[in-house]
C-alpha cells in the first residue's frame, strides 16, 4: 500500500506541476489526476481504510446515513470505516477531512454541510490521488470522483404539485421551512417547489430557515403561524422539521386547520413514513440515503478496478396516507 501510495503522489504532483506550467490548473478541477485515482485500487487482496465525513448527526436522516454506510461495510471484508461528525461546522468538517489525509485513508466519502467552504477541502484531497465520493449535498467544481444523491430539483417540484393538485386545487396559502441556507438541497427543494407552484394561485406567504433541526422547525413554525394566522400548507425541507411545525400548530390549536409536507420518509419509527401513516404529515418524499450505494461504487474503485459514473441519481417517491404503511413494511422486511 505504501508504494502504491508513493506512486500515486508521485503522478498526481507531477500532473500538477504540468498543468500548472500551461496555466491550466484549478483548484475545483478534478480533470488531472484520474490515473493518480487508479493507482488506489489494490483488488481483493488489498485493505482500504475509508474516511466517512458527515455534515451532522443530529438529524436522524444524517445519522441513518452512516448507520447505512457502516452496515454495508461490513459486508465488504477488506474494508474499514472510521466516521466523523462536523456538528454542522463548515471549519470543523475541513479540520476533519484534513485529519483523513493526515491518516492517509485510501478513499473518502463525504456529505458537506454547506457547498463553497468545502470545496478546497474536496478537491485537495481528490488531487492527492485519494477518490472521493460526495453524497447528498454538493460541493462547487468538478474535483470529486462521483456524487450519489437524488434530484432535489424534481423532489421540490412534486412536493408542489402534490400541493397545488390534492391540498389547494382552488389556490391558497403556504409557509415554507427552509434547510441549511448554503447547502444545495435547501436551494433546489426551494427551487422546484416554485416550479411546482407556478401559475396554481399559490403564494408563499413567508419563507424562513430551519437548519434541518426539528427544534428549529418548531420555533419557526410558531412565529410562522403567528405572523402568518391564514397558512394553509407548511412545507418544510425534511420531515423533522415539518414534525417540529407540527407540534408548533399543535400547542396552538390549530394543527388540524394546516396540511404538512417533508421531506426524506426515513422508515424508522421516528421518521416520516410513520409521522404520514399516523396523520401528522399529509405527505413525504423519499430521499434515499446512499448509503449502501457509497459502499458499492467505493468497492468498484477500490476492489473491482472499474470506472464509476460522475453523477449517481437514486430515484425517489411521493408518500401518501394511501402507501405509507406499505412502503414502510417493505423498507423493513
Amino acid at each position: 500500500m505504501a508504494r502504491r501510495r508513493a506512486v500515486a503522489a508521485v503522478l498526481a504532483a507531477a500532473t500538477t506541476l504540468s498543468l500548472s506550467a500551461c496555466g491550466t490548473t484549478s483548484e475545483n478541477s478534478g480533470q488531472a489526476n484520474a490515473g493518480a485515482q487508479q493507482d488506489k485500487c489494490g483488488g481483493a487482496d488489498g485493505r482500504y481504510t475509508i474516511g466517512m465525513s458527515q455534515a451532522n448527526v443530529a438529524e436522524p436522516y444524517r445519522q441513518r446515513m452512516d448507520d447505512d454506510i457502516r452496515a454495508a461495510a461490513a459486508k465488504v471484508p477488506q474494508f474499514s470505516v472510521e466516521f466523523a461528525d462536523a456538528q454542522q461546522d463548515n471549519a470543523k468538517q475541513v479540520s476533519d477531512v484534513e485529519n483523513f489525509l493526515t491518516r492517509r485513508i485510501d478513499l473518502l466519502i463525504i456529505s458537506p454541510n454547506e457547498a463553497t467552504p468545502l470545496t478546497s477541502v474536496v478537491a485537495k484531497a481528490y488531487n492527492k490521488g485519494i477518490p472521493v465520493i460526495v453524497l447528498d449535498r454538493k460541493v462547487d467544481g468538478d474535483a470529486y470522483t462521483t456524487w450519489i444523491g437524488a434530484d432535489n430539483v424534481e423532489i421540490g417540484r412534486t412536493a408542489g404539485e402534490y400541493v397545488a393538485s390534492t391540498l389547494l386545487p382552488n389556490g391558497g396559502k403556504v409557509g415554507e421551512i427552509r434547510g441549511l441556507a448554503g447547502s444545495t438541497p435547501a436551494k433546489e427543494r426551494g427551487d422546484g417547489f416554485r416550479e411546482g407552484i407556478k401559475g396554481k394561485n399559490i403564494e408563499i406567504v413567508a419563507s424562513v430557515d430551519g437548519d434541518w433541526l426539528r427544534e428549529k422547525g418548531q420555533s419557526q413554525g410558531d412565529a410562522l403561524l403567528k405572523a402568518h394566522p391564514d397558512i394553509q400548507v407548511l412545507y418544510s425541507h425534511n420531515d423533522p422539521m415539518a414534525e417540529g411545525a407540527y407540534l408548533a400548530a399543535k400547542a396552538a390549536g390549530v394543527e388540524k386547520n394546516i396540511r404538512f409536507i417533508g421531506i426524506d420518509g426515513l422508515p424508522i419509527p421516528s421518521g416520516g413514513l410513520k409521522a404520514v401513516e399516523e396523520g401528522r404529515l399529509s405527505a413525504t418524499l423519499v430521499y434515499p440515503t446512499a448509503g449502501r450505494e457509497a459502499v458499492d461504487t467505493a468497492k468498484k474503485l477500490l476492489v473491482d478496478c472499474t470506472d464509476v459514473p460522475k453523477e449517481q441519481t437514486l430515484t425517489t417517491k411521493l408518500i401518501t396516507a394511501d402507501n405509507a404503511a406499505a412502503v414502510y413494511a417493505e423498507a423493513n422486511s
